[in-house]
Parts: structure tokens; sequence; C-alpha cells
């Protein structure tokens, strides 16, 4: 028998097996950029003719005093933090949700920032963990089956929200059995006279915040007319928008903030951006909601009226888009408020009108996930840093001893930052320490697919495709479609874990590696809303639970 050897670049193979790397090969795998090549030695691997990185560290940095000065800062940090966990009672609960906010998306953020060694408030939490993200029936997830773990301490099905995995995607009638219906954590806190509330930068029917009130057998059931589309009995399912305001938990929500107008008027309605209502039943949800409640419940539509809002309201309704809110970078911040602006507004009323005895908050960074959909990677992480503030002002203005605040992600993306450029390279730009092996430049951050592939590459006359000169292009602009290597019209979410941060009372129970659906039960824990605990008390507020 003979056997061919192929040499392939430093490797070789055995008749189409891989076979043990050659040292070549290792230095291919670890390029070494010591200083600009000369011509004739530049080579693909290396650094091609690429200019020499020009980015020299702080002077300080060259010490080694330095970096062990701020390990043994973060030692001691670490250690204060973890000796003395607090057991308190969490009286007030948060739940910040970066949706899509991957890994690899708050390590691009810190470039954002400033630089590598920045961080967001939330990295600054004493805790961390991992949450492990599929679906009942899926490898990777998406926001409704998600949102059902991360706030119903169940897992779901791919594209069905509060309900169990006995529930089919579309199944109407399986939707409205008792039995299959998933109670959030709000339900828990309002059964125990906790004031609650929701606030998200997308529409409030949208997946992520449904999972706070509804149940249904499929996300896309925002309005009667989405139930009929799939040739479902609105007057049977009943469908997100109206679940939100007729709903056992819904109603008695004292804060909903984010958009979707259109999924709460009728179709003959125009809303005060001149868009249609989307209802068919001739229902105007919205005034419903004003005849359900007292006068000091208050709807509103601009950041002028949320800010105007007095210290008597009891209730708020704000829907400031037809659908989703605009992007950060796209808002008109006369009549859009900020996420940060929300949360402001939202702990005032919360405060007030929990009695002493607590709140629960969910609060959705809900347009990160839709940067990346589009590989718009400026806008998802310019989402991610504002979704930060308003987390630094919730934890700014909250105690750390009664107030429990947890930050996570739903699921991953498929962006990914890589090369090997110099630091503070732009995040958004091109990878300054290595040319494609095609002798062109490539992007530091990119995907695994989406709508980025038919942008970035050229399609010749013979059918060749080409990838375009990225130094030909404005990355910087806010609408550039980062590359991708295969083409989606939409690109996916990514199956890897997300982080969790936590901070407050019981923080410590969020550390290892866990299952998503394991987060409410924890943050349930810590509040004294779950039956493994029958009785809690501190010095200010009490819950009981009766076997």
């Amino acid at each position: 028998m003979i056997l061919q050897l192929f040499a392939l670049g430093g490797l070789f193979a055995l008749a189409g097996c891989y076979a043990l790397p050659t040292r070549d090969a290792e230095r291919h795998m670890h390029p070494v950029y010591g200083g600009a090549a000369a011509p004739q030695q530049a080579t693909r691997f290396k650094r091609g003719y690429m200019p020499e990185m020009a980015f020299a560290s702080q002077r300080v940095e060259q010490y080694a005093d330095y970096w062990r000065s701020i390990a043994h800062q973060t030692l001691e940090q670490q250690l204060e933090s973890k000796m003395r966990p607090n057991t308190q009672l969490a009286k007030n609960v948060m739940l910040f949700l970066g949706d899509g906010m991957s890994i690899p998306t708050i390590t691009a953020g810190r470039v954002y920032l400033g630089g590598e060694e920045k961080q967001f408030s939330f990295e600054q939490f004493p805790y961390v963990g991992l949450s492990k993200t599929y679906c009942a029936n899926m490898q990777v997830a998406d926001s409704a089956c998600t949102a059902t773990a991360y706030l119903g301490g169940v897992k779901a099905n791919y594209g069905t929200v509060g309900v169990t995995a006995a529930v089919r995607l579309k199944d109407c009638q399986a939707q409205v059995q008792p039995e299959s219906r998933v109670a959030s954590i709000a339900a828990w806190a309002q059964r125990q006279g906790m004031a609650t509330g929701l606030i998200t930068t997308t529409s409030v029917s949208h997946a992520s915040p449904a999972g706070v009130y509804a149940h249904a057998a499929h996300r896309d059931w925002e309005n009667d007319a989405d139930v009929k589309a799939d040739n479902a009995d609105p007057t049977i399912c009943t469908d997100i928008a109206s679940q939100l305001i007729n709903g056992d938990v819904g109603r008695n929500l004292n804060v909903i903030l984010g958009g979707g107008r259109q999924n709460f008027l009728p179709e003959h309605v125009i809303d005060p951006s001149g868009v249609f209502g989307k209802r068919k039943d001739g229902r105007n949800l919205i005034e419903e909601w004003q005849r359900q409640h007292t006068n000091s419940a208050h709807y509103v539509h601009t950041r002028r009226q949320l800010l105007e809002l007095n210290n008597q309201t009891s209730r708020v309704l704000g829907l400031f888009a037809p659908y989703h809110m605009p992007y950060h970078l796209d808002a008109d911040a006369v009549d859009q408020p900020t996420l940060e602006e929300m949360v402001q507004a939202a702990l005032a009323i919360l405060e007030r009108q929990s009695a002493g005895r607590g709140y629960f908050l969910f609060v959705e960074g809900g347009r990160i996930d839709h940067g990346h959909h589009n590989t718009l990677a400026l806008r998802a992480i310019d989402e991610t840093a504002e979704f930060d503030k308003a987390v630094h002002w919730a934890r700014t203005h909250s105690s750390v001893d009664d107030t429990l605040i947890v930050v996570t992600s739903d699921h991953s993306h498929t962006m990914s930052l890589a090369g090997y450029s110099s630091r503070k390279n732009d995040i958004f730009g091109i990878n300054d320490g290595q040319l494609a092996a095609d002798d062109l430049p490539y992007a530091t951050l990119s995907y695994a697919n989406g709508p980025g592939y038919n942008s970035n590459f050229l399609k010749e006359d013979d059918g060749a495709v080409k990838r375009k000169n990225l130094r030909s292009l404005n990355m910087k602009n806010k609408d550039f479609m980062f590359p991708t290597a295969v083409p989606l019209e939409s690109e996916t979410h990514g199956g890897d874990d997300v982080a969790v941060f936590a901070s407050g009372p019981y923080s410590h129970l969020f550390t290892g590696v866990f299952e998503q659906h394991y987060i409410p039960h924890a943050m349930a824990y810590a509040s004294c809303l779950s039956e493994s605990r029958s009785m809690c008390s501190d010095t200010s507020i009490t819950r009981l639970w009766s076997s």
C-alpha cells in the first residue's frame, strides 16, 4: 500500500488525514510581530506589508510592579467581597437583560469605552457565573424560550414564551391549558404584594418582556391579527398585547415602558408618529388600560411626558414608538427617553408604590440583539454601552444591603473579535497586524453568518467571488454591515454560554456554570419568593409561605 504525503504550508496530510504539525506550522499559528518585516521577508502568514504597529504601551506598563499592584488590588477586593457574603433579605430585585449580549460583545465594548483595560459597571459586580442557554428542543436559543427560563424557571421550546415544553410552536389549544402555563418571578413578586415593572427598548409585547406576563405558543402573536395570520383563534389564544393589559400579571404591573404602540391600537387608528395600528378586533388597548386604573395612572408617549410625571403617579404605561424604539444612535433626544431615563422614572414609582414590601423590575436592552442580527456591530456595541449606563444608575441609586441586581443575556451571537491587532486599535476598523491570504486586510470584528456577506464580497463576471478591500469602505458608518462567512438574510444567535453578573443580597448564588432556568429560582430565594424558604424576615419586611 502506498501512502501519499502532501505538504500544506508546513502541515502534512497523510492520505487526506491530518498528521502531526511541524515546527513551521506552529510558527504560522503564532506569528511574531517584533517589527516591520523587509519586503522580501514579508509573508501572508506574518505581517505582510502592513505598517509597523504604532501603539506604544504607557510607560508604567513596562514595569512589572505596575501589573503586580493591579493584581494585589484585585486580590484585596476579591477577599473583601467574598469573606462576608450578604445573606440579608433582598427586599428589591432587578434583572437587567442585555439581549444578545455575548461575551465578545462585552470585550469589544470595553475597547469602545476607551481601551482593553476598561470595564462596564456590571463587570465590577463581585460575583460572576455562566448560564447555559439552550431551549428544550434546540441547541441555539431564541429570546422567547430563554425568557421563559430566566423569568419563569422552566426550559421551553423555541419560539414559545411563558409555557412549558409540552406546548409546541403555534399550538393554540395547548397554550390555554392551565398546566402548560409558567408563572414568572413577576407573578411570584405580586403574590407577596411587591410592586412590579418592565422596561425595554423593543416593543413591550416582544419576546423578552412577554416572559414577564404572557403565555403564548408563538412569540409573534403580539396582536390579534398575528394570531389570525397563523390560522389560530384570538378569542381562544389571547394575543400578547391583550395579555399585558388584561392578564393577571400584566394588569397589575406598576411600570410598563418601551415601544409597540401599533399592537395596542386598532388598524383604523393612527398613532402620534403617523403609523396605523395593527389590531383587527377594533380594540384600543391603551384606552382600556386607562379605564382600568385611577387618575394617578398615566399613559405617556414622549420623553418629556415621562420626565414630567408627578410624584403621585402610581402606574405608568409608556409607549414611545410604533414598534421598537430607535437605536440610541438614531434616537430623537427630545421625544425618545434613554434606557437610563426610563429606569430613573420607573424606580421613583416602584419605590413609592412598594409600600415597604419591595419591588421587582425587569429591564431589557433589546436592540443589542437587533444590531447583531443585521451585522451592525457599531450599533450593537453602542447599545451595550447605553445598557450599562442604566445598570450603573440603578446600582448607584440603590442599596447593596437590600437590593439584588442581576445582569445577564438571553443568548449570544456569532460575532467574534479576532486577529493580532495592536492595543487601542480601532475596534470597528481593520486588523492592523496581519493581511489575509488574499493579501487584503480583514476586520477585527466579523460574524459567522448574516447579511454582511453581500456588502463585503464582489462577484466577478466569471463567477469568482472576491473580498472587497476594506480600506475602501467606511467601516465607521453606523450602517456598515460587518463581514460574514456565510450569507444569510439575518445573522443567527450563537449557542455559547453567556455571563451572569450579580451584586447585592445572595449574589454569591450566581457563581459557577448553571442552567439558565436556575436564575429566577436563585433570585426568588434571595427575596424569599420561593417556597423552599417557608418563612423569611428582616427588620423591615416579612414574607410568609404556607404549605
